[in-house]
């Protein structure tokens, strides 16, 4: 089996694993049992990131895959000091035992939210800290002041250890960090954003803004929801999915046949050379992978030893043109 490899978060001291177990699909394609299981393995493997979010297992209760990962860390056993946690803020958290929140829309990154989120997401991790707390999104009716005092006191509270974002654009980034230098504070230490071989836009300002202000990058939806992990060849073999995706294989069907055969030729399954390509980029920390068993956790972990060479890059660049480099250069002179 590979070997995960630890890597700092940008330029911030803390290692982590370079895979993040993502773990949105704990309760609802994935049970408890399987759940546990998965985060054992991932220990065992060597992964110590785990990524979630308040709202995370809506189809049951959000804050419901938060309580699955409280009552795996509650058995001990060094469980929470093995790992970097990290969830979320930012949506409506709706609880059986809660009213509506204050919130007009339910979104938002006020002091009042962020105070009384994370005191429900240390409650059902059963945690008393949490090691990355992200913005799951921009809120830009809201004043930064207002933001990071919330942040910086749970700080220094010692209830969170690292501020990310989630979603961000660059401008958005370096904003969010000018204004935290302003107040002393350290800033914001990672970028949550969706990145993959099909969606390549963040190469324009997002990625430059992360090498800039020493950023780890987490891309989430590595593999383009499924579209990149061989979907072609799944659906040929009649496991099809749903109308949606059913209709976004059709919609690639040239670019996957051009796809799916290079990864033949490579002797690799595409949803590891997928992987394998974000891995290739010195910006990226760790993709979150989103396992729905010990099968598809052990696929991803072969990917952090696939090496693609040029000429493989090359042929994936043109199966998958970016935007064409960095702002202002991919767009002027």
């Amino acid at each position: 089996m590979a070997e995960i490899e630890y890597v700092r978060l940008g330029k911030n001291g803390v290692l982590v694993s370079n895979l993040c177990l993502g773990t949105m699909n704990f309760g609802w394609h994935t049970s408890v049992e399987d759940s546990f299981a998965i985060m054992d393995r991932a220990l065992e493997l060597g992964i110590n990131f785990i990524d979630t979010a308040d709202v995370y297992g809506w189809e049951k209760e959000h804050g419901y895959t938060e309580e699955i990962i409280g009552k795996w860390l509650s058995q001990g056993g060094g469980r929470r000091e093995a790992i970097v946690l990290a969830t979320k803020v930012y949506n409506p958290v709706t609880r059986e035992d809660n009213l509506p929140e204050v919130n007009s829309d339910g979104r938002s990154l006020s002091a009042y939210k962020i105070k009384k989120h994370v005191e429900g997401s240390l409650t059902r991790l059963q945690t008393d800290w949490i090691d990355l707390y992200q913005m799951h999104h921009i809120d830009r009716n809201l004043s930064w002041a207002e933001t990071w005092q919330a942040f910086g006191s749970l700080v220094t509270q010692g209830k969170i250890v690292y501020v990310g974002s989630s979603n961000f654009a660059g401008w958005d980034i370096a904003t969010a960090n000018q204004e935290a230098s302003k107040r002393g504070m350290l800033g914001l230490v990672s970028e949550q954003s969706t990145y993959h071989l099909n969606n390549r836009m963040i190469e324009l300002e997002v990625i430059p803004a992360c090498r800039h202000y020493g950023l780890g990058l987490i891309p989430w939806s590595p593999l383009d929801g499924g579209l990149l992990a061989g979907a072609l060849e799944k659906h040929e073999a009649g496991r099809r999915g749903n109308p949606d995706f059913e209709k976004r294989v059709e919609e690639n069907r040239e670019t996957l046949e051009a796809y799916e055969s290079l990864c033949r030729d490579l002797g690799h399954p595409p949803a590891e050379v997928a992987l394998a390509w974000l891995l290739h980029n010195p910006v990226v920390t760790a993709p979150i992978i989103g396992p729905r068993n010990i099968e598809q956790l052990e696929s991803a972990v072969n990917a952090t030893e696939i090496s693609l060479d040029d000429e493989t890059l090359s042929k994936l660049d043109e199966l998958f043109p970016g935007p064409g480099g960095e702002a202002p250069k991919a767009y002027a002179w």
